[in-house]
């Protein structure tokens, strides 16, 4: 009985981290246009502006400083673009917790591989929220960042 609930479990793991990889392949192909406005057009802004900063007639401390200027949006982009992910992974890693707590907790009451399929319906429910949190976040960096569809 324990290498049928063992094997059972394994099955809802597998079929777990299948689900995280889904979220990470739809995550980057929703992201792929802001990645792709802050890896491109920004970049190329940066580095026309910065090309325009090298002038014989310039100091060095000049120059610098006219760099480092041009450099200021497409890294206020970046950080923006990874503080708006790193607080989308911790309210699902928090979620995700949530699940986990519910399924240690379930094992003391129920059998292993019924905590297992319910801890696995938690998981997808929590991803399914944060996948549905994910255009919203998106259109919220396409707006700060002036990108029209």
């Amino acid at each position: 009985m324990d290498h049928i609930a063992a094997a059972e479990e394994q099955i809802v793991t597998e079929r777990i981290r299948r689900k995280l990889e889904e979220v990470n392949v739809s995550a980057q192909s929703q992201l792929s246009p802001v990645q792709d406005h802050i890896n491109f057009t920004l970049q190329q802004a940066y580095f026309k502006c910065a090309y325009e900063c090298f002038d014989r007639s310039r100091k060095q401390e000049e120059i610098a400083n006219c760099v480092e200027h041009c450099s200021v949006p497409v890294v206020k982009s970046q950080q923006y673009f990874e503080g708006e992910m790193a607080q989308f992974q911790e309210r699902m890693n928090r979620s995700l917790m949530v699940c986990q707590d519910k399924f240690e907790s379930s094992k003391l009451h129920k059998n292993r591989a019924d905590a297992a399929k319910d801890m696995e319906g938690c998981v997808n429910q929590s991803i399914e929220e944060s996948l549905n949190t994910l255009p919203h976040i998106v259109q919220r960096m396409k707006t700060a960042f002036s990108i029209r569809d």
